[in-house]
């Protein structure tokens, strides 16, 4: 479950955290490594995405009521993916212990019952309790369940590991499981998969950074990680703002993507951020969205079959001449645009179709869509230039053109161009990713993990 997703070079989607993991393997992400999605549309439905294409929205209850259906055909799809790889590493979701759920449970134990695979427990100290938790989550569940446990590994510690060894060894007594690696709190640089982690992201600027980057923390953001190539910028502090007072006077404002955008503007609106956006505006502050984003900015939204929400029409903040119809089909692609004389890679998630007025020039052209030539506008210009909106998630990760963005905004203040930026995200990634390694290395058991794999092998896990 999660809003972060991404666009596959076929036109799939699936989760970011899925794509994190197979960047960390070397490997090109595929949607069979993440066959069902959730994606929250309110506090008690969701879009159900099944194998990169939206199933339906259902209800928790309805949800719970399909999954059955849906565990063989998650697990041919393990199988066409294990018979091309020697090891493969399945992640739950939420605890493995949700012991209302676990009858019909095909994303924890269930799905370690379908694969007949061992287990990991990976336990979360920071949060504190952790013996009480891995007690708890073993012995809650069936006996065969827990004699899939085959070893403990103790998630971000502070301070001197030798501290734990003998809660270690009684809880190994507890639960017959071994404890193979304390991994310390590290910092490393990831994609979050999970919108909870903006209440521990800056709301204020950093004063040593030269540009004030400002992203509305939408109820229902989603894609945030679009900015995570902007966040590592070595001039530019990017804050998440949630409440009105939080605004300030950017040199950029950003508005996300959204799962809900009808829901998340009539938010804003009552909020009372939409006169002092438009007062951003009139005083020449370079304001940007992206793809729900985008919409909003636009003059109307309509949603006649209640797409998005139960309201069939609300006003935009009106900053770009463009109106948006909702409609349930999702547009899911890999792209290429071209703005002016460079080109951009990025990806679209949307549903929707926006309109252009007589004041709006589009912001580029997609040249391609999952690797065949097309030509369609994208996104919308204002008349100034300084109110834009796109479709493409990722655009921030082309460096060249996110730099030359970065440097109109210096020059704005009378500031030198840089010419400098962070490394490619890509390149970027690669290094955390090594880093992570390398601490995972250095401390857990990593012949044990070799003998439980090669155990499970040969049918003794």
């Amino acid at each position: 479950m999660a809003l972060n997703s991404y666009i596959t070079s076929d036109g799939k989607e699936m989760g970011r955290a899925q794509v994190f993991q197979a960047e960390a393997a070397g490997i090109a992400p595929d949607v069979r490594m993440n066959p069902l999605l959730l994606k929250p549309s309110t506090d008690q439905d969701s879009q159900v995405v099944y194998m990169g294409k939206v199933l339906s929205n259902m209800s928790a209850a309805a949800y719970q009521d399909y999954k059955p259906q849906l565990k063989q055909q998650i697990f041919e799809t393990y199988r066409s993916l294990a018979d091309e790889n020697d090891v493969m590493v399945l992640e739950g979701a939420g605890s493995p212990t949700e012991i209302n759920l676990n009858e019909r449970d095909i994303v924890n134990m269930g799905m370690a019952e379908i694969a007949d695979a061992p287990v990991i427990l990976v336990a979360d100290i920071d949060k504190g309790g952790v013996y009480a938790s891995i007690y708890g989550t073993i012995k809650l569940l069936p006996e065969a369940d827990q004699r899939r446990f085959k070893g403990i590994i103790i998630n971000k510690f502070r301070g001197d590991a030798t501290l734990l060894e003998s809660g270690n060894r009684m809880i190994e007594e507890l639960t017959g499981v071994p404890v193979i690696g304390v991994v310390p709190m590290t910092d490393v640089d990831l994609d979050e998969e999970d919108s909870v982690v903006l209440a521990r992201k800056s709301r204020t600027k950093d004063a040593t950074k030269a540009l004030d980057v400002a992203v509305l923390a939408l109820q229902k953001i989603s894609n945030f990680t679009d900015f995570h190539s902007l966040e590592i910028q070595p001039d530019v502090s990017v804050r998440y703002v949630v409440r009105p007072e939080e605004l300030g006077h950017p040199d950029l404002l950003i508005l996300p993507g959204s799962k809900n955008t009808n829901q998340d503007m009539a938010a804003l609106r009552e909020q009372g951020f939409v006169p002092l956006i438009q007062q951003l505006h009139a005083d020449g502050t370079q304001i940007i969205g992206i793809c729900g984003g985008y919409q909003m900015l636009g003059t109307q939204m309509f949603d006649p079959n209640h797409v998005e929400s139960d309201l069939s029409q609300q006003a935009g903040f009106g900053l770009l001449d463009t109106t948006t119809t909702f409609t349930g089909e999702k547009t899911t692609t890999q792209a290429v645009a071209r703005h002016h004389d460079i080109e951009l890679h990025g990806y679209e998630i949307h549903m929707g179709e926006t309109v252009l007025g007589p004041t709006a020039k589009p912001f580029s052209t997609i040249i391609e869509n999952n690797g065949r030539p097309v030509d369609r506008p994208d996104g919308a210009v204002d008349a100034t230039g300084r109110v834009w909106g796109t479709y493409l998630h990722g655009i921030f990760d082309n460096t060249a053109w996110t730099r030359q963005l970065l440097d109109q905004l210096r020059q704005a203040k009378g500031l030198p161009v840089l010419h400098q930026s962070s490394p490619a995200m890509a390149a970027y990634k690669e290094a955390q990713y090594e880093k992570l390694a390398k601490v995972i290395e250095a401390n857990v058991d990593m012949a044990k993990l070799d003998q439980i794999l090669a155990d499970s092998a040969k049918g003794d896990a």
